[in-house]
C-alpha cells in the first residue's frame, strides 16, 4: 500500500464524521464522469471472537468467499485488511447505488453473522473510477 494513499486515508479518517445506516442519501448526484458517491465501509472487531481456530478458519474462509463474489459481481472496489492488529480490521470500499444495498452486503458477510467483526458504513465522494497505483 502506498504511503500516499494511507496518508490520504488518515486524513479522510480524521474530518469523518460519524453517520448511521440511517442517515439521508446524498441528494445532489456527481457530474457524469466526474465525481461519484462510494459508500465505505470499516471493518472492526465485533462481539464475538471466542471461536475455536478451526471455526475461526471456516469463518474467514467464508468471508473471503463473499469478498470475491462482491468483486466478481462489481460491487466491491476495493478490500484489504489493516496490518496493525488494532480494532480496527479491514476496509471495504463499495460501488453500489445505494446505503441500503451496502448495508445488505455487509449484513451477508458470513464474519459479520458470526459476531467477529461488525462494520461501520459512510457515503464517501470520490472521483469516478478512482483506481490506486
Amino acid at each position: 500500500m502506498s504511503f500516499r494513499f494511507l496518508l490520504l486515508l488518515a486524513l479522510f479518517l480524521c474530518g469523518a464524521t460519524t453517520l448511521s445506516a440511517q442517515t439521508k442519501p446524498v441528494a445532489k448526484e456527481p457530474a457524469e464522469g466526474e465525481m461519484k458517491v462510494y459508500y465505505l465501509a470499516f471493518l472492526k472487531k465485533g462481539p464475538n471472537r471466542g471461536h475455536d481456530s478451526l471455526t475461526a478458519a471456516k469463518i474467514q474462509e467464508a468471508h473471503m468467499a463473499h469478498i470475491n463474489k462482491m468483486a466478481a459481481d462489481g460491487k466491491l472496489t476495493l478490500a484489504g485488511p489493516f496490518m496493525d492488529d488494532g480494532d480496527m480490521r479491514g476496509i471495504f470500499i463499495f460501488n453500489v447505488k445505494t446505503m441500503e444495498e451496502a448495508k445488505a452486503l455487509t449484513e451477508a458477510d458470513p464474519a459479520v453473522k458470526a459476531g467477529r467483526l461488525i462494520m461501520e458504513l459512510h457515503p464517501w465522494y470520490a472521483q469516478k473510477g478512482a483506481k490506486l497505483q
